[in-house]
């Protein structure tokens, strides 16, 4: 088995109940999740060693976030408790043409003032193969960007293929008016496959791109990118057009830096469930495909089915299996199985 380590912060996702707004009803949802946990929850699920390497509160939140990642497969002995709180979300359902909306209570979280000196990157990435990571990590602080930049550097020092999704969050980077592009290319110099689309290239190099067509906006900002940072071979992204809050339509787009871009054709989300945590989703697919050397088409046919799977499960997690993502690959049948 490949040993992913996936670094950030674990969460306690709280949501208003069915379609309800935050507290009509005095009750909330309880889910964990995290960009990064949601990633190495799918890679467990897949057959890969996954791990999560974080800090949680010594609280009785933080052991139940841990346990919840261990009972999905997921590695914890790189997760410490510390003194602090656990960083939480809200999270309001949106219906028909009201969307979701997301309230961020993540400040001063165990996680956000973790001394970046008490990540040892040597021993915490001992027997990986991958490093992933987020672009939420830095957004949170100063600290937790140090240790973000500071875990791709030493991951990409110690010969690990670095993966960092782009999860561009101004909100949080606005509330401690971090320099988001300049620490973002920090970490970028040290990716190898970066998940993300033309915006998420256009904070980080200043520049806009205006092809008209989405996929050449794309393919143009992967060039840019290749050409910046030279580790980078790989960029991958969805392209979602909501139709409704429950009706989206998606497809992917695989960039590599020597080859023509692939493409996986668009699949139709009607009635979605719950999409936190697609994009994760997706980019757990693609690892999982980069790291099995599947040729580039079924990469990103598996990103995409896993990511569209997502859309049915509650939660943060992709709490579907191999078999299953293939299965929607090679059939994409929805009648009962008995």
């Amino acid at each position: 088995m490949t040993r992913v380590v996936c670094f950030g912060e674990l969460l306690l996702r709280l949501a208003a109940p069915g379609r309800q707004r935050l507290l009509q009803t005095p009750a909330l949802e309880v889910h964990v999740g995290g960009a990064e946990a949601n990633v190495a929850v799918s890679l467990a699920a897949f057959g890969h060693d996954a791990a999560v390497a974080s800090v949680v509160a010594d609280n009785p939140l933080g052991a139940a976030a841990v346990a919840e990642l261990r009972r999905r497969g997921v590695d914890t002995r790189r997760v410490r408790a510390a003194d602090g709180r656990m960083g939480l979300y809200f999270l309001v359902p949106g219906a028909i043409h009201r969307p979701s909306e997301v309230i961020y209570d993540r400040a001063g979280s165990a996680f956000a003032l973790a001394d970046p000196a008490g990540y040892d990157w040597p021993a915490l990435l001992e027997g990986a193969q991958w490093l992933h990571l987020s672009g939420v990590s830095p957004a949170l602080g100063p600290e937790a960007a140090e240790a973000a930049v500071a875990a791709a550097a030493a991951a990409h020092g110690l010969g690990l293929q670095v993966s960092f999704d782009g999860n561009f969050r101004p909100r949080l980077w606005q509330r401690w008016h971090g320099d988001a592009p300049g620490i973002l290319r920090r970490i970028l110099r040290h990716a190898h496959v970066l998940f993300a689309d033309h915006r998420d290239i256009a904070v980080v190099l200043g520049r806009d791109f205006a092809q008209a067509d989405p996929r050449e906006r794309v393919q143009a900002a992967a060039e840019a990118a290749f050409a910046a940072f030279p580790s980078l071979h790989t960029l991958a992204c969805t392209h979602r057009h909501a139709h409704s809050v429950d009706h989206h339509t998606l497809s992917a787009q695989l960039c590599r830096r020597d080859a023509a871009s692939v493409f996986a054709p668009p699949m139709e989300l009607a009635g979605i469930v719950d999409r936190i945590g697609g994009g994760d989703a997706f980019a757990a697919g693609v690892l999982h495909g980069l790291i099995t050397a599947m040729p580039a088409e079924p990469v990103i046919r598996f990103g995409l089915a896993a990511a569209c799977l997502k859309h049915s499960i509650p939660g943060d997690f992709n709490l579907v299996s191999l078999a299953e993502v293939q299965s929607l690959v090679d059939e994409g049948r929805f009648d009962v199985r008995r």
